[in-house]
């Protein structure tokens, strides 16, 4: 079964079921309320589950001198019918250890009935009570399918209730509260299935239910009074004799049988079994309302409340789903204009779908698709590709397969193309993977270039317009040129206040910022702090470090730097707007026997958050590369010596490249080859944090590492989590 299955199952079943189960929750809502209260009234007998009919029938007989019946609810009151001395009627709640009237038997208000009628049947009679039935077992597929759901998420029952990653508020509750109430939902929809099919006898004809009834089992030979051994709390009703006539019996209801009983010595003259479907269509019914236990009732409560907020957070789990989805009015066959984008966080499919949107106000047959959906397209005339760069010039995640698929589809006739590549100018590699496209695409004998590559750096709507102008006066085909139809203002930003700043010197580049965030935002060391400088769509992405509950930045300043810059300016007391987001991927491994930290400048800030929050006292070793001593590096080793002698850090390694040595953190890893080489195989763990470029020397060094010890390569230790990298 593929993920798609279950998710599209899951979402199907609750559309169809959305409405009623709407209705169903809030009405069960109220009935689980008023089972619990129903708990609070004082009719019950202290130690009820106690007593036996031996002791509780002698005193009723010697103080009422006619009694007619005797019954026992759900909340196990005790309601007596009979005649009290001075010949009054007596129907009340009493007391069955000495027969004193507690209080009248209370009918459900008006408001609690029309709740229990509208549940049970919608006022749509035997059609309504059909109708629940169906909704129930649809509940149950939908719990089904959820419950699969987080298993393939969770990756496994053994994982079923670990943490879950928080990407939004409708995606992390609709998860932990799912868990939560996956049983009491299970147990609510298999038992209102089973009342349903209970309803229409789905498991038993009439004609054999009646014959089930009235089969009698053989009574003992040596009877023991069944007075002595029942006790009340077994009792659902009793009919007491009219006379003392030994011939006139109890009837006895039990809650699995019915008998007669012998009023004088207790022998059980007949006695008749209840059904198997009808014991337990009272389990189902006592579970499915709550009303025998009032912590049971709580609990129906709260999943029903649950149900309710599953409706909204499913749907806003979908819509959400959706708005980022690729949608397409004409067919990949049919399309003039075929629209590929590549990308890591959907930055260039969202120029794309702009570009898109214009092409067919313009009566023209559009498709837009990711680069590894690249095919023969019959009646393509141009082919626009939209794609950033991932890491050292790489492909994005979604075009890892472009190159290949270009060179497995050609197309059967000459199809326009231009490309236009995203970036940050700041990396060496700017739009590199962009350029190769163009130089591969050039080689394709179907292929024409009707533009030079055109890059946009940041996300750069200014930038990306002189493409659009370029386009347009090719083709003819007037695309607006106006960048605010193309700029995105980020949304659902926080306020950070900033707390503190270190100083910028000659010989200092670097400064740490401490910010301080709203007390319900979480966030853990490695994750990442997205900032915004110009208020814009140009992003800043910065690892953090969990300080003491703050969030710290460890930032080199760059002239002109837009970013750095920036946060420089800042002042404590200042407010920014920016957002955390998590990085799951790079949180310190909760099972690990030992850790390496490597990094080089900035790359230090989440590394020192994960070594004061390093409670567990796991094994930890620091690798960090330096230009040079400053003050900075000061308060880092003062720093290490604390959680030295806390134990939360082993030991502080340090290479400066611009004092007299020139040692830099790849001697370090040389000079402890051994070292490396144990911690990977006995488990350990490699974290990387800084530039690229040092990622890329670090990892080198790695592999030389291992296949000199004989050891796996370095790309098998970063499929088992055990070489984990933030770099830019």
């Amino acid at each position: 079964m593929t993920l798609s299955f279950w998710r599209y199952s899951h979402l199907a079943l609750a559309l169809f079921s959305s409405a009623f189960l709407l209705l169903a929750s809030i009405t069960g809502t109220i009935l689980a309320v008023d089972a619990v209260q129903e708990k609070t009234l004082p009719y019950r007998a202290a130690n009820f589950d106690q007593i036996t009919l031996e002791q509780t029938l002698p005193i009723l007989k010697k103080a009422y001198p006619e009694i007619t019946e005797l019954s026992v609810d759900h909340n196990q009151f005790v309601t007596l019918q009979a005649i009290d001395k001075e010949g009054n009627d007596v129907n009340a709640y009493i007391d069955p250890l000495t027969g004193k009237k507690l209080g009248k038997p209370i009918k459900k208000n008006e408001f609690i009935q029309w709740v229990t009628s509208f549940h049970r049947s919608l006022f749509l009679k035997e059609a309504g009570r059909f109708t629940v039935g169906v909704i129930s077992f649809l509940l149950l597929l939908i719990s089904i399918s959820g419950f699969v759901l987080v298993l393939k998420r969770q990756q496994g029952i053994r994982n079923f209730f670990s943490k879950v990653i928080k990407e939004y508020f409708a995606q992390y509750y609709h998860v932990v509260l799912g868990r939560l109430a996956l049983i009491p939902i299970l147990v609510i929809a298999l038992t209102g299935t089973y009342l349903s099919l209970e309803r229409f006898n789905f498991f038993m004809a009439k004609e054999k239910e009646k014959q089930e009834k009235s089969a009698a089992v053989s009574v003992p030979k040596n009877p023991v009074s069944l007075f002595k051994k029942t006790y009340l709390s077994q009792v659902k009703k009793i009919e007491f004799p009219f006379t003392d006539d030994p011939e006139e019996y109890y009837i006895i209801e039990l809650t699995d049988r019915e008998v007669e009983v012998n009023q004088v010595t207790g022998a059980v003259i007949t006695e008749k079994i209840s059904p198997l479907r009808a014991q337990i269509a009272a389990l189902s019914l006592d579970l499915h309302t709550g009303r025998i236990n009032a912590f049971w009732a709580v609990i129906l409560g709260f999943a029903s409340l649950n149900i309710l907020f599953f409706i909204y957070s499913g749907f806003a789990i979908t819509l959400k789903r959706r708005s980022s989805r690729i949608k397409n009015k004409f067919k990949a066959d049919e399309s003039k204009f075929i629209l590929l984008a590549g990308s890591e966080n959907g930055s260039s499919l969202r120029f794309a779908n702009a570009i898109g949107k214009q092409l067919m106000a313009h009566g023209e047959k559009v498709f837009l698709t990711e680069l590894n959906s690249f095919k023969t397209f019959p009646k393509a005339e141009h082919i626009i590709i939209f794609t950033s760069t991932h890491g050292l010039g790489d492909a994005p995640s979604n075009g890892n397969k472009f190159v290949s698929l270009i060179k497995k589809h050609s197309q059967d006739h000459k199809v326009q193309f231009s490309v236009v590549g995203f970036g940050s100018r700041s990396y060496p590699d700017f739009c590199k993977f962009s350029f190769e496209i163009d130089s591969l695409l050039e080689n394709q004998n179907w292929a024409e270039r009707l533009l030079e590559v055109q890059t946009v750096n940041d996300k750069s709507a200014e930038e990306f317009v002189k493409w659009v102008r370029l386009w347009s006066d090719k083709t003819g085909i007037p695309l607006s040129p106006t960048p605010s139809l193309y700029n995105e203002i980020p949304k659902g930003l926080e306020k950070l206040m900033v707390l503190d700043k270190t100083a910028v010197t000659d010989t200092e580049h670097t400064y740490i910022l401490t910010l301080r965030a709203g007390s319900r935002t979480k966030f853990a060391s490695g994750d990442l702090l997205a900032v915004y400088p110009a208020n814009d769509n140009r992003e800043r992405l910065y690892s953090i470090g969990n300080h003491s509950g703050n969030i710290q930045l460890v930032v080199k300043l760059h002239q002109p730097g837009l970013g750095s810059g920036y946060l420089y300016n800042l002042e404590p007391g200042d407010t920014i707007k920016a957002r955390i987001l998590k990085n799951p991927a790079f949180h310190f491994p909760k099972k690990t026997p030992k850790a390496a930290f490597i990094s080089n400048g900035t790359g230090i800030a989440p590394f020192l958050g994960m070594i004061e929050q390093n409670k567990a006292k796991t094994e930890i070793h620091l690798y960090s590369g330096f230009r040079m001593e400053t003050p900075t590096l000061l308060a880092y080793n003062k720093f290490a010596g604390v959680m030295i002698h806390k134990h939360h850090l082993e030991n502080f390694h340090v290479a400066l490249s611009r004092e007299a040595q020139h040692i830099y953190v790849m001697d370090l890893i040389k000079r402890d080859a051994v070292f490396f080489i144990d911690l990977l195989q006995q488990g350990g763990v490699i974290m990387i944090c800084g530039s690229l470029q040092m990622q890329n020397d670090v990892e080198n060094i790695l592999e030389e590492l291992c296949l000199t010890s004989n050891s796996k390569n370095i790309t098998e230790y970063k499929r088992n989590g055990q070489i984990l990298t933030d770099c830019y």
